[in-house]
């Protein structure tokens, strides 16, 4: 049998590319707001151009032959070729891919966006098939498995709506004065649920194909109604996102200083839903209360785990800009250990809580429900507490080798005033072997990434993007295994005390690190990495 032809060969989606994208979002006519204007067209929006702009590299990304081993993933359930981010990993190998994948992408765009349809396809996957399990039943499974196959095969780009707008946080959900703090359902029928309430903080919301619906929560009973996973489209009949410019769009003139979130951003909304109907194929759960809690953790791990890689990226972005600002202020690290310092510091932060999400990978376990993979918690969470926290010591430290020129410096009109400009060339000017405008120029890269609007949405976003720093300790200290520790130092002291599962100090153990056959399972595909030049900046 011909080899193209063999049963053993994936078939490959059609994936689309960056312009494809963009005529997509053209067929949609979602209602959104932007400044207090109803926007006509998405795709031909400014206010949304950098952020378009960051999806479209996504895509087209995925058609370059040297990233495939990273950009594209084979499901194994249907031997299919498909976006790396509509994929559900089915080894420890895919958790290391798509780590990489996501930092590639960061470094040209800042903030992908799209990998977020990972963590929730992930998270759906392992939820669908504990409550089918729960229940003896394969219905979740299906439904959920012909969704998975459509939004592969048509590369769909899917917006997360988990975090809802929550009312009085002391409260739970049916205890709100106001229902619709939280999305919930308000009627069933044969044909399907309906739904309302309002989702906040959807990243990219404006120009996603379709959103995910997904409770923020753990629920109890009286929470039936909020708990509810679904998928509709981002243009269905009573939906309306207001959202906020992409980016920094409004600085895009020739001579700009917003050097890069100009062609970069992201946008994000508030969604209401407004007695949305949603047909029962894509109702994933609806109800399931004690399950509620089962997609939060699983979610939350993935994507902590994917924002180690993203802000790696953003992290690979500052090493950059802050070795060119040392150049062009003439100041040579290999030199100066005042500029050296700092400059090992960053890199250490970056591939340190990096490091993290290379272990949570190589650590990642099988759910046993799902059969996908999941990231070690512990090292998820440590890596994406470490970002967090570690995010505004990356902006000091990019600041400490860049010098004030990056908030000093004349705007960029004075650049072609006859009157100043020859002036300004002279005395600003550094090394002499880096004429005034690169200099210029880098520091004002460095400005937008650190010290502009945008600067603190990347500080914001990395704080608590993902979950507050207080729910990654409560990861954590939940997950870590503190009796193995306990026993060994009971051990060494020779008390000879024996593992009491009812003791609350020694409840927590982990069998199997650091055991004779080790942690990953024999034959489990790994990465073959790239080569390093790989995860510099790649072009259009």
């Amino acid at each position: 049998m011909d080899q193209a032809t063999s049963p053993s060969t994936p078939t490959r989606a059609s994936l689309m590319t960056g312009a494809d994208y963009r005529e997509s979002l053209r067929r949609l006519k979602p209602r959104v707001f932007i400044d207090g204007q109803q926007v006509d067209s998405v795709a031909d929006e400014p206010l949304l151009a950098p952020g378009i702009n960051a999806l479209a590299f996504s895509y087209d990304y995925a058609h370059r032959p040297e990233l495939a081993p990273i950009a594209l993933a084979t499901q194994a359930s249907r031997n299919r070729v498909v976006n790396r981010m509509l994929h559900v990993n089915d080894s420890a190998g895919d958790l290391l891919n798509k780590l990489e994948a996501v930092r590639v992408l960061c470094q040209e765009t800042g903030c992908a966006q799209r990998y977020l349809a990972h963590d929730a396809l992930n998270g759906i996957a392992q939820a669908v098939a504990h409550i089918d399990d729960a229940r003896g039943s394969t219905e979740h499974r299906a439904r959920f498995a012909e969704y998975l196959a459509r939004v592969q095969d048509e590369d769909l780009s899917l917006g997360i709506a988990m975090t809802d707008a929550k009312g009085d946080r002391s409260k739970k959900p049916h205890q709100q004065a106001n229902p619709d703090s939280y999305v919930h359902i308000v009627e069933r029928s044969a044909r399907g649920i309906v739904i309302s309430g309002a989702k906040a903080i959807v990243t990219a919301a404006p120009y996603m194909h379709e959103f995910l619906v997904m409770p923020s929560r753990n629920m109890g009973p009286e929470d039936e109604a909020f708990a509810v996973c679904c998928a509709v489209p981002v243009d269905a009949p009573g939906i309306t996102i207001v959202a906020r410019p992409a980016g920094r769009p409004g600085e895009k003139n020739e001579h700009g200083d917003a050097l890069f979130s100009r062609k970069y951003g992201q946008s994000t909304g508030v969604v209401l839903f407004d007695k949305v109907f949603v047909p029962w194929d894509r109702v994933f759960y609806a109800g399931d209360w004690e399950h509620s809690h089962i997609l939060t953790y699983s979610y939350a791990t993935h994507h902590r785990h994917s924002c180690i890689a993203a802000r790696a990226g953003f992290g690979d972005l500052l090493i950059g800009a802050g070795a060119l600002m040392c150049e062009a202020n003439g100041l040579d690290p290999d030199r100066k250990a005042a500029m050296r310092e700092p400059m090992v510091e960053l890199i250490k932060i970056v591939e340190g809580f990096y490091a993290c999400g290379v272990a949570a990978s190589v650590y990642g376990t099988q759910d046993a429900h799902s059969g996908s993979f999941m990231p070690e918690p512990v090292f998820a969470n440590i890596g994406k507490l470490l970002l967090a926290t570690q995010i505004y010591d990356m902006h000091r430290l990019a600041h400490e080798v860049s010098g004030g020129l990056i908030v000093a410096l004349p705007g960029p009109d004075e650049d072609h005033n006859p009157a100043t400009a020859a002036s300004l060339a002279e005395v600003l000017r550094a090394n002499p072997a880096v004429p005034y405008d690169k200099r210029i120029e880098v520091a004002r890269f460095m400005e937008d990434l650190t010290a502009s609007y945008q600067g603190g949405w990347y500080s914001l976003i990395s704080l608590h993007g993902g979950g507050s720093p207080a729910a990654m300790k409560q990861e954590i200290w939940r997950n870590y295994p503190v009796g193995n520790k306990v026993e060994l130092v009971e051990r060494l002291l020779d008390r000879g005390v024996l593992h009491d599962a009812q003791r609350s100090i020694t409840k927590n153990r982990q069998p199997g690190r650091c055991c004779d056959t080790g942690c990953t399972t024999p034959g489990q595909p790994v990465m073959v990495p790239l080569p390093r030049s790989t995860r510099a900046p790649v072009a259009d």
